[in-house]
């Protein structure tokens, strides 16, 4: 899943794209380098971050969503990455073919009945607080018990409002109110996640915790870390990867995935 931020403020590559020509360019380049899936977002959920409401949303996204689905290869998926049913209404009139949302149908319920009635898939993500104050002061008493059991009951909620279980897909939130500690314990054990049933989708692409790590202060300066928990994403059963950097990302997984069938997996 390549990441197009058509925002001003996103913490990698805010402002990156500032018109649908460039936005468009950058998808088109994300599909050859061997995306299968373009993720748009009009609103930057670094942590910090205001909200951006739903008019504002639609005015960034929805020209690239037009354009870039109606230019991608068949077999290939825009997502629309929003929290708001109507941003997410939008772009599936506009060509979207999956909603991805950080709140898990926190900040808008009907969001799981739209989900219902497009039939689409919908990743749902872990949280805690908002991206305005994730990053405060989050504390777990077990970070992978309680990121599965609400991935667990937010999918349950989005089933009950008639969202079918083979459209949900499930993501921990790397980053979203977390501590590196959190970071390493949900990657680690990624399995555990991977057991719920539903296809996990991981974003750890540049993420701060990997400069905390690794000493890298640049985002840009954090590939070869991503591609790293790339690799160990798929050997622990993940199987969406999203990411800023396609084709180093997608070699990585042609990689682990070769060594996966040498051993039989």
């Amino acid at each position: 899943m390549g990441i197009l931020n058509v925002t001003p403020d996103s913490f990698s590559d805010g402002g990156a794209y500032p018109s649908s020509s460039r936005a468009l360019a950058r998808a088109l380049e994300m599909v050859e380098e061997g995306a299968t899936l373009i993720d748009i977002g009009g609103e930057s959920t670094r942590p910090g971050a205001d909200r951006v409401d739903a008019g504002e949303q639609k005015r960034r996204i929805l020209d690239v969503v037009e354009q870039v689905s109606g230019a991608v290869p068949e077999g290939v998926v825009v997502s629309v990455d929003t929290t708001l049913s109507e941003v997410a209404s939008s772009a599936l009139d506009a060509g979207a073919g999956m909603v991805n949302d950080i709140s898990a149908g926190r900040d808008d319920p009907g969001i799981f009945s739209l989900v219902a009635e497009r039939e689409v898939p919908y990743c749902l993500m872990h949280m805690q607080g908002t991206p305005k104050t994730m990053q405060d002061d989050p504390q777990y008493s077990d970070a992978v018990k309680e990121v599965r059991e609400f991935l667990e009951e937010r999918a349950e909620a989005a089933q009950r409002a008639g969202v079918e279980s083979g459209r949900i897909i499930v993501d921990p939130g790397i980053g979203f109110g977390k501590l590196t500690e959190h970071n390493l314990q949900l990657i680690a054990q990624l399995d555990k996640i991977v057991e719920l049933g539903y296809p996990v989708l991981l974003g750890t692409s540049r993420k701060r915790f990997m400069g905390e790590i690794s000493g890298a202060s640049d985002p840009g300066q954090r590939v070869p870390a991503t591609v790293v928990t790339t690799g160990w994403g798929l050997c622990a059963g993940a199987r969406i990867f999203r990411v800023h950097d396609v084709w180093q990302n997608r070699q990585a997984l042609d990689l682990t995935q070769a060594l996966l069938e040498k051993e039989g997996r």
